[in-house]
């Protein structure tokens, strides 16, 4: 039996562990034992246990414990798989410091993706003898890792100039400041700073959109939830007089981001349709959430609809000032539109539905959950108008008791 698991696993390159909190190092050691060609493991979430003090010496499997996944177990794992090893997740397992130094100055190990997501006891220090440990590294998630401050986005920029993808989402310590450093992470493909609350966009702009530090290939940016984030008062003055179809930026913006494809501006409160008519200019677009945008109005959709015409996914969720009227005439601009969340639109109408159903030929998924104005009739006319429609989120449409549905 015991063969023809080794036989079976003996190709295996990925192993996903995560959430298993009994892991113990004798199951682990059995299992990773039949993978010898192990490149990416995910233990994230998983009960690591760390013992006090600097980790040394080697590990005999008699040592190896039946009830509890060691640290020193996953060293010794990693030491002797450093060669081939290339993706680590060890997400929400409580890494201190001293237990991410030890990994990252293993001999021979050479990463390339590495995610720390919710390790809130790592330190700026710690990130920063990181990056000049593992200068390879192309991928970085320090979501959550919440005593990290604007040194770490720094040591990030200065030690791993090949990083593709960086997630810094909820560092409620980040700063404008240090949103200035990401000018030097020039491949960096995708960026998520979700929750970054003390971030305001200027800086970051100028970084990021800035005609000498701009990293180009730019495809994904997230600043959901980025409370702070509001627009220069010079493009509101621009957007208010006539709006130019091809719109060059003047000094540092974000219009810069050619190859910009996903686009999260959710819950950023205080952008408005003026601010959104400058700035969302990006033909190549592919996906763009403007959710809980209060200040979002028909100006805003229509401003939207010509600046962004290649949108497959649009989530416009409890956007309560967007009525039938706007997307009449906005619905024609999107006929690549797949996915379409309309959750909560309070003035939203069987109208919209109708003007959706005759211009998205190509759509697939819509949420309309709790539209007061949509009625489930309106629902089966629209399903047979798109018969393509796989999936249409319908929970309280048409105003209903939520006292009684419960």
């Amino acid at each position: 039996m015991a063969q023809s698991v080794r036989q079976a696993l003996s190709g295996l390159r990925e192993l996903n562990l995560a959430g298993l909190r009994d892991l113990a190092d004798l199951s682990f050691n059995r299992l990773s034992s039949c993978a010898p060609s192990l490149e990416r493991l995910s233990l994230a979430y998983c009960h690591l246990t760390f013992e006090l003090g600097p980790v040394r010496g080697s590990i005999s499997p008699q040592d190896s414990s039946p009830s509890q996944f060691s640290f020193r177990n996953l060293l010794r794992f990693v030491q002797e798989r450093a060669g081939r090893l290339r993706a680590l997740d060890l997400s929400g397992t409580g890494l201190p410091p001293e237990a991410l130094q030890a990994l990252g100055q293993v001999a021979g190990l050479q990463l390339q993706e590495l995610s720390l997501h919710s390790c809130r006891d790592l330190s700026t220090e710690a990130v920063a003898t990181l990056c000049f440990q593992q200068p390879g590294l192309t991928s970085l998630d320090l979501s959550g890792c919440s005593e990290l401050t604007d040194g770490a986005l720094l040591a990030v920029s200065r030690g791993l100039r090949h990083l593709r993808r960086l997630s810094l989402g909820k560092l409620q310590r980040l700063t404008d400041a240090g949103c200035t450093a990401l000018g030097g992470l020039r491949e960096l493909q995708s960026l998520n700073m979700a929750e970054c609350c003390l971030v305001r966009g200027r800086e970051l702009a100028q970084a990021l959109g800035s005609v000498h530090g701009a990293p180009s290939q730019l495809a994904s940016l997230s600043l959901a939830h980025c409370s702070s984030l509001k627009p220069r008062p010079e493009l509101e003055h621009q957007a208010s007089g006539t709006k130019d179809p091809c719109p060059e930026p003047q000094g540092p913006s974000l219009l810069m981001l050619r190859a910009l494809q996903e686009l999260d501006l959710t819950a950023c409160s205080k952008l408005t349709d003026a601010s959104l008519a400058k700035v969302l200019q990006f033909p190549q677009l592919r996906q763009l959430s403007l959710s809980l945008l209060p200040e979002l109005t028909d100006k805003g959709l229509l401003a939207v609809a010509g600046g962004c015409p290649s949108l497959e996914h649009l989530a416009l969720s409890h956007c309560t000032r967007v009525s039938d009227k706007g997307w009449a005439q906005a619905a024609s601009s999107w006929p690549r539109l797949q996915h379409l969340n309309l959750s909560s639109c309070s003035q939203l109408t069987e109208q919209t539905l109708d003007a959706i159903g005759q211009a998205c030929r190509q759509l697939r998924v819509l949420d309309v959950a709790m539209c007061p104005g949509i009625n489930m009739a309106a629902i089966r006319r629209f399903q047979a108008q798109l018969p393509q429609v796989s999936c249409v989120q319908s929970r309280f449409v048409g105003g209903a008791d939520l006292t009684l549905t419960l």
